[in-house]
């Protein structure tokens, strides 16, 4: 099975490293994987590109079937794993329901972290505005006490959406982790970082913890006053 697996990553990359945990999860270690780099544009390379027209990675295919979207590719694995590994969708209705939710409300997540973290890399210079650093750092501020507040809301040790780990986390605690790496304080947001701390523990993320964070622990600070 997982030998008819080929998946091409970047380190550090959230839409990368859930489809890893997903894998890990459903038991399917052995498939073929490859580290490529960012930095060096190699997720723009041939060997890319025939996998994901769009050069961009996760770049996943399982016999003749590619999935490139990690949400997708996550899903799919579940779906057709469903006996292997730990089960990662509920049968109880409002914890699916939980599920789905926070794995898709997790978008909003993504987009407006990405817009604090790299407003210098996708604004010119010339083009950047102190007023459009405060208003994506408010909006993030907003959404990140929501998701603190969605935990506090759980039952102590609970993952997103109960007691068992489930898709939303596999989904979801890349992105978590990368807020905290950028400097996110614990002590601020205690209830995410109980949780943070709770996955991370997890073989199955412990088994794909991005490479280069192994190599330099010590994060960013662009959201250490958030």
């Amino acid at each position: 099975m997982a030998k008819d697996m080929t998946l091409l990553w970047g380190s550090g990359s959230p839409p990368c490293w859930r489809v890893m945990i997903a894998l890990e999860e459903k038991q399917l270690q052995g498939y073929n994987q490859k580290l490529l780099s960012f930095e060096k544009g190699e997720h723009k390379s041939k060997e890319v590109l025939e996998i994901n027209p769009r050069g961009q990675l996760p770049a996943f295919k399982h016999g003749d079937n590619i999935l490139n979207e990690s949400y997708a590719a996550c899903i799919y694995l579940e779906s057709q794993f469903k006996s292997q590994g730990l089960p990662l969708i509920s049968e109880c209705p409002a914890e699916q329901a939980l599920m789905y939710q926070r794995m898709f409300e997790a978008l909003t997540l993504i987009d407006k972290l990405s817009n604090v973290i790299y407003y210098n890399y996708r604004v010119p210079e010339g083009e950047r505005h102190d007023s459009a650093i405060k208003r994506n750092k408010e909006n993030l501020l907003t959404e990140i006490k929501l998701w603190e507040g969605y935990m506090q809301k759980m039952p102590a040790g609970s993952y997103l959406a109960g007691k068992a780990f489930s898709l939303a986390d596999v989904i979801v605690f890349p992105v978590i982790a990368y807020a905290f790496r950028f400097g996110l304080s614990k002590q601020r947001y205690p209830k995410l970082g109980a949780y943070y701390g709770l996955a991370k523990d997890r073989p199955s993320v412990k088994a794909t913890w991005p490479p280069h964070w192994l190599e330099n622990p010590q994060g960013g600070d662009t959201l250490k006053d958030l």
